[in-house]
């Protein structure tokens, strides 16, 4: 699993927030637990394929956005019972 964060300008207000998550959701239709934030000025969303940065960055350029990164790590789930 892979945690995508991408920075993101342009958003204003809540809706923003929803135009951006719903791009991230049509190009990337893996993608789980979509979230923006217009105070930290970024987006982040889960997923277990490789993501085409190119084609995610066009898509919020395309809703009138500004995409200025993507990163990507590795991401593991936390559970309340780890062991280790």
């Amino acid at each position: 699993m892979n945690k995508i964060t991408m920075k993101i300008d342009g958003m204003m207000c809540g809706m923003c927030e929803a135009h951006v998550s719903d791009a991230i959701r049509k190009a990337v239709p893996s993608a789980k637990k979509v979230t923006a934030s217009k105070g930290r000025k970024e987006a982040m969303f889960l997923t277990e394929e490789a993501v085409d940065t190119t084609r995610l960055k066009a898509a919020i350029d395309a809703t009138g956005y500004t995409c200025l990164g993507i990163e990507s790590a590795p991401y593991e789930k936390k559970g309340l019972f780890r062991r280790g």
